[in-house]
């Protein structure tokens, strides 16, 4: 019998190609399967079932999101096994801020010709960042668009999917003036900035098989480190704390994440020099020729994640932190503010 997908390849779409990636997404997916998992993947859409129990006004929570232009460095380098964790770590990242407790992820892959061997490396990343959350890879969707993408590149984005009860949600509201803020250590850029990072790779054409001084990494190598996945560290955090509020510092930076969780009465001073500066953030800064103002507005500038808590229990708050194995330091305060003040103060 001739082969019935033949007018689609002779298009540019091998659904072979889509049926062997299948069969090679099933074992990573299945390392990340939890209790609550119902269906493997391969049918018309992931299901999953909840535990209740504790639970008395269940919250969902949710978040979408992609890698950005990341991806392009991706590409440039041909490295692509940990892009995936970008993609997991942004998504619940977010959800985690609200106290949630991750439950599954749904992930989007689309090229313009499927490579089964770059998409197995993907995947196989996000199934990683899966383990490391602590939430099942649901099913997703691998897409095959003949002459909509450049020949081996592919776009990637993610959904997300948590669970709090009410009287647990985190949401800044009883944040108050003498509160603190601890900052937890970023990777690198994690996926926020490229665009601009892009540009003064552009601009300068360095080497980035280079060392990248203060590291034991090349340049390359420290722009593609992948995101930090915070969710295990914070759940920990959530049962013995008052954590107040939670900021993921991602695209926009200090300026305009720190805001999203304030009440409007304060304002959070940061201090500038209360945390080490990570390499790569010291070398964009040079070389770009950028302020550090114009950093923190668009980088995390060495910290992924900032927590607010009573200024009482920041000791210990960072002792646990530290115990699992996260860099922290306490980089601020909340204060009260003046009506024409910025929410957000950086004293240099």
């Amino acid at each position: 019998m001739s082969y019935r997908g033949a007018a689609y390849k002779g298009a540019g779409v091998d659904l072979r190609s889509a049926s062997r990636l299948v069969d090679r997404i099933k074992p990573i997916a299945e390392k990340t399967h939890t209790k609550g998992v119902v269906t493997d993947i391969g049918l018309f859409a992931g299901m999953f079932r909840p535990d209740l129990q504790g639970i008395s006004r269940p919250i969902l929570v949710s978040a979408t999101d992609g890698v950005g232009t990341k991806l392009k460095l991706a590409f440039a380098l041909d490295k692509h096994d940990t892009i995936g964790i970008d993609l997991v770590g942004m998504n619940v990242n977010d959800i985690i801020c609200h106290g949630a407790q991750p439950l599954f992820f749904l992930d989007y892959l689309a090229a313009g010709k499927l490579d089964i061997d770059q998409a197995e490396a993907i995947i196989s990343g996000i199934g990683q960042g899966c383990q490391e959350a602590g939430c099942a890879l649901l099913g997703g969707e691998t897409a095959e668009m003949p002459g909509f993408y450049a020949p081996g590149e592919y776009d990637l984005s993610g959904f997300c999917v948590g669970l709090v009860d009410e009287s647990n949600v985190v949401d800044g509201s009883n944040i108050s003036i003498g509160n603190s803020i601890i900052g937890l250590a970023s990777s690198g850029p994690h996926s926020n900035g490229y665009s601009l990072i892009r540009k003064i790779l552009e601009d300068h054409q360095p080497d980035l098989a280079e060392d990248l001084p203060g590291t034991e990494k090349n340049i390359g190598q420290a722009l593609l480190e992948p995101t930090i996945i915070y969710a295990r560290t914070i759940l920990n955090l959530l049962r013995d704390f008052d954590i107040r509020g939670m900021v993921h510092i991602t695209g926009g930076g200090f300026y305009d994440n720190l805001p999203r969780i304030l009440p409007k009465g304060v304002q959070a001073e940061i201090f500038f020099s209360s945390w080490p500066k990570t390499p790569i953030f010291e070398w964009l800064q040079k070389k770009g020729g950028l302020d550090w103002e114009e950093m923190l507005q668009v980088f995390n500038c060495g910290i992924g994640m900032a927590l607010i808590c009573p200024k009482k229990k920041t000791g210990d708050v960072l002792q646990r932190i530290k115990a699992m194995g996260h860099e922290a330091w306490m980089i601020g305060k909340i204060s009260a503010r003046k009506k024409q003040q910025e929410q957000v103060q950086i004293v240099f």
